[in-house]
């Protein structure tokens, strides 16, 4: 039976989590020969290289992000045990860790994410925000337990994910009250030559209200384009455009953002998705998230 040297694969885990040798050498206060003489041991037990060196820079192979994605589950464990084992009534701190897409409605991550921190089997969450590819091959290697994305991952891509569908919900158009006041007469014609702040183009959405606009012949004034969909929002709260927003958080975006609503698109819809390794879900808090998604934030979808 082999063997695994844990102490190896700390030394190899730290120096991708701290970036170098030289970091890792100060953190662990070990020597930078004993370090790279561990890292040699790993390579040889594992019979795969597991960094590329780039100038000064080291450059995990396919198999090392491979292995640095188990060592992330297995020292992530190694945390949870101390916290079960320290925490008063032998209490046991979960901890998420959910990849969600760089273009994602901020408000609607908010609310898919929310139950899972309250009630008393709430867990710590880990959330990493990125282009959906980088995300899905994360999952792939178990770095992340869950993927909330717009877009389901492309039949090309080689990863084993599966697609739970939480809801759909159709856009609605929001402005800052002077803007709206001048817009929502002759609404939708009204909003030829507008100023528009728009979804960028690798969003699901972006594609549908493009659809939308050339279907009733407008032609907006398109000001600003964003990944980021918390900024397009603050952009549109200052007035410097009409914006899209899922209706499904129609009520969070008008209080939060003090905007006003020009119309919704009922032929504008966006598929919310939660992507696992498993095909049926056995994680207690993923199964609490897509059960909220669907009864609560998009029943009415």
């Amino acid at each position: 039976m082999e063997w695994l040297n844990y102490n190896h694969l700390h030394y190899f885990w730290t120096v991708v989590q701290e970036g170098s040798v030289a970091a890792a050498s100060r953190k662990l206060m070990v020597g930078r020969p004993s370090i790279s003489m561990q890292l040699k041991s790993l390579e040889a037990s594992l019979g795969e290289q597991l960094f590329e060196r780039h100038g000064r820079r080291l450059e995990l192979t396919e198999a090392g992000k491979t292995v640095y994605g188990y060592a992330d589950v297995i020292f992530e464990t190694g945390r949870e045990l101390l916290d079960a084992v320290h925490t008063r009534g032998g209490g046991n701190v979960k901890t998420l860790r959910v990849g969600i897409a760089d273009v994602m409605a901020k408000l609607v991550t908010f609310q898919l994410l929310a139950p899972a921190m309250r009630g008393e089997d709430a867990v710590r969450l880990v959330c990493r925000e990125d282009h959906p590819r980088q995300l899905f091959a994360a999952l792939a290697v178990h770095e992340l337990d869950l993927v909330l994305s717009d877009i389901p991952p492309s039949p090309g891509l080689d990863v084993k994910a599966y697609n739970h569908v939480l809801g759909e919900s159709t856009a609605s158009l929001f402005a800052a009250p002077s803007l709206a006041a001048k817009l929502r007469r002759g609404f939708p014609r009204s909003l030829d030559r507008a100023p528009f702040l728009m979804p960028s183009r690798d969003t699901a959405i972006r594609a549908s209200l493009d659809l939308w606009l050339d279907q009733n012949e407008i032609r907006p004034e398109i000001v600003g384009e964003f990944d980021d969909s918390a900024l397009l929002k603050v952009f549109g709260q200052a007035g410097f455009g009409v914006f899209p927003a899922p209706t499904a958080v129609e009520e969070e975006v008008r209080s939060r953002y003090g905007v006003r609503v020009l119309g919704e698109l009922e032929k504008t819809r966006e598929t919310f998705y939660a992507i696992s390794p498993e095909r049926r879900v056995k994680h207690p808090t993923v199964t609490r998230i897509i059960e909220h998604a669907k009864t609560a934030l998009f029943g009415a979808s």
